[in-house]
């Protein structure tokens, strides 16, 4: 059955996380609209709605975190996938020029000295991808903490409304009674 009652933080939360997830791995927006309906038992429509309405207003700044990370993968992708054709190549060439044994341990040299650089060159990359995933981590808990203000907020001023209710009943109770 699908729902159509107000939406509460847990969900427009489990929202965000979602789509920002998407968007980090390289997902649609799309593909996460319909993971959370899926799990609130809503509509994709209805959750595209909510996430560009009002929630996608309160993330910016983690959805350009969010796409700077998935930039970043994307590169390092492309780059390992770039070396493997580089190193495809340079073993087809090696082995072509390789005919006496003294060769064999040029190439055998050669290899290790290609190795070590792409080591070193993986490292760093993973010291970037690291480095954003931090920058995102607190990014993510900053918004958390934001967030719990917001309710601790919003749950003051729902007690004083409260207080001012009861108060303007007992007022209105004693005006009737007095009448």
């Amino acid at each position: 059955m699908i729902r159509q009652d107000a939406w509460n933080q847990d969900e427009d939360l489990l929202l965000a996380e979602t789509v920002l997830r998407h968007i980090r791995e390289g997902g649609t927006q799309l593909a996460a609209f319909e993971e959370v309906a899926e799990k609130l038992s809503r509509t994709s429509a209805a959750c595209g709605f909510r996430w560009n309405s009002s929630v996608r207003k309160k993330y910016q700044s983690a959805i350009h975190l969010a796409k700077k990370a998935r930039k970043e993968a994307k590169k390092i992708q492309v780059n390992k996938q770039d070396k493997i054709g580089n190193l495809s190549n340079e073993v087809n060439l090696l082995k072509q020029g390789s005919t006496a044994e003294s060769e064999e341990h040029v190439w055998f040299d050669q290899m290790i000295s290609f190795l070590r650089k792409q080591k070193e060159k993986s490292l760093e990359e993973n010291q970037l991808v690291d480095h954003s995933l931090m920058e995102v981590k607190k990014e993510n808990e900053r918004l958390r903490e934001e967030l719990s203000s917001l309710n601790e907020a919003y749950q003051d001023v729902r007690e004083d409304y409260q207080v001012m209710i009861h108060a303007l009943q007992r007022a209105t109770k004693k005006e009737k009674m007095g009448q």
